[in-house]
């Protein structure tokens, strides 16, 4: 208390000076407009500042509930777009347009949302694991998407995890198409740039420009058709002289993948276990 005490009467000409500087701001701006109205004015820029900051917070924590909102938009505005292409498609009109990942959902598909937990793409085999199993349904051999087109094909589950073979996998081998031809090849990955991989096996007489955009084929159980891909960047020949091999650049961001969904289609172990019998 004594040290208080000595404390106060050592600078009490300091305590003085401060009382005399408020009371003084007080009188100022009490009984001047002028200087009164600036008072108000940086107060309320002030205020103004400290409101806005507290709202881009908030706002941060709330980026991934709107987040799984859009994605929710999306999912349903996908089936609703393929719906109506195969409406036009029965009605004998061109509606050949591949845009964003564009899956062509018939009544026979659903999608299945799920996020991305890990993700690789610099090994030889690059997987991607999903915080969804097969307690909502998915399994091996499902096709995945994201908004800007496919990034791979389930290849193990568990109930509540799933494990996707990416595009950048030694493994992976998807049959794609050029948009506007009938003529097919395979998506392959050389296993050095994550932007690019190599659709093989397209016949010699193949038509197509550089820049053209490529899609799933619709010729296996695990996409539908018209699945964005990528584009044209290059071409060159086989080994073997007999097919091109054009380097196509992915549509999919793969060191970028979030929100993914599972494309599962009606029917698809009927279609393969039938094929299978056949082959047997």
């Amino acid at each position: 208390m004594r040290n208080l005490l000595n404390f106060l009467l050592k600078y009490n000409y300091w305590f003085l000076f401060l009382l005399l500087e408020v009371a003084s701001f007080v009188l100022l701006f009490r009984f001047n407009r002028y200087q009164q109205s600036v008072f108000f004015t940086s107060a309320n820029v002030v205020a103004g500042g400290v409101y806005e900051l507290s709202g881009n917070v908030t706002s941060y924590f709330y980026l991934k509930s709107i987040n799984e909102e859009l994605l929710d938009k999306n999912m349903r505005l996908e089936r609703q777009l393929s719906l109506l292409r195969q409406s036009l498609k029965d009605y004998q009109v061109d509606s050949i347009t591949v845009d964003g990942a564009g899956v062509a959902l018939r009544t026979n598909y659903r999608l299945i949302k799920a996020h991305v937990i890990n993700n690789s793409i610099n090994q030889a085999d690059n997987y991607i694991t999903l915080d969804k199993g097969s307690n909502v349904g998915i399994h091996s051999e499902m096709g995945v998407v994201d908004g800007r087109g496919i990034v791979g094909i389930v290849y193990k589950t568990s109930p509540s995890y799933a494990v996707v073979l990416s595009v950048l996998n030694s493994k992976s081998n998807i049959s794609c198409k050029i948009v506007g031809s009938d003529y097919f090849g395979y998506l392959k990955w050389d296993g050095k740039d994550s932007r690019y991989g190599y659709l093989k096996d397209l016949p010699r007489h193949a038509e197509f420009n550089l820049g053209d955009t490529v899609v799933t084929s619709g010729y296996s159980t695990v996409f539908p058709e018209g699945v964005m891909v990528g584009t044209i960047d290059d071409m060159s020949d086989s080994n073997d002289g007999l097919s091109y091999l054009l380097k196509i650049k992915l549509a999919c961001d793969f060191g970028k993948i979030g929100n993914v969904r599972v494309i599962a289609r009606k029917g698809q172990g009927e279609q393969k276990q039938l094929e299978k019998s056949s082959v047997d």
